[in-house]
């Protein structure tokens, strides 16, 4: 089985907010397969169904981004999964909006909620998708940053890069991280 988490905070106020990107993407890939959520034991929603031939649970913690370890050690711990089984999608404003990123491992890049999963987890030996969102111009707030909702004129260029994200998320499932790097870095 290989477990895919889409970082986020919860409630409909972060719903479309560039910190939502995670949830929006595993969300997406459960529309696509037909994979309902559920109210999951480690602070999550989570859906099981399959991408090509192999078992996936969509997992969307609902805790708060900065805990979002809280989530996805217990739940990789509980279902005997290495840390290789793993793909955790976020966003990143290193990245221009639009790039995606994807990596074998790594570290939190100063991400609060990859930080959170590699303390809790105790390995960084996981895959990151992450998701451009870029800076703001000047020097503002990132915390206000991510937090803010896309502008309308942002839109399409969001859809197509949740879009490439599935299809990435989908790639390293079927056919692992090197060859998803290959078609989407």
């Amino acid at each position: 089985m290989k477990v895919i988490v889409g970082l986020g905070n919860p409630g409909l106020t972060y719903r479309k907010t560039r910190h939502n990107l995670g949830h929006m993407v595993v969300g997406r890939l459960a529309r696509e397969r037909g994979i309902g959520f559920r109210r999951g034991r480690f602070e999550c929603t989570q859906g099981e169904g399959t991408i090509g031939e192999e078992r996936v649970l969509l997992v969307r913690p609902q805790t708060f981004m900065n805990r979002s370890g809280a989530c996805v050690a217990p739940l990789m711990r509980h279902l005997g999964l290495p840390p290789s089984d793993l793909l955790v999608i976020c966003d990143d404003v290193n990245l221009e909006l639009g790039r995606l990123r994807l990596r074998r491992s790594g570290s939190a890049g100063g991400h609060k909620g990859l930080g959170s999963i590699i303390q809790r987890l105790g390995s960084d030996e996981f895959a990151r998708l992450r998701l451009g969102v870029g800076r703001p111009p000047g020097d503002p707030d990132l915390v206000d940053h991510v937090l803010s909702s896309f502008r309308r004129s942002e839109w399409p260029l969001v859809e197509e890069l949740l879009a490439r994200a599935a299809q990435a998320a989908e790639t390293w499932v079927c056919h692992g991280a090197e060859e998803a790097m290959n078609r989407f870095n």
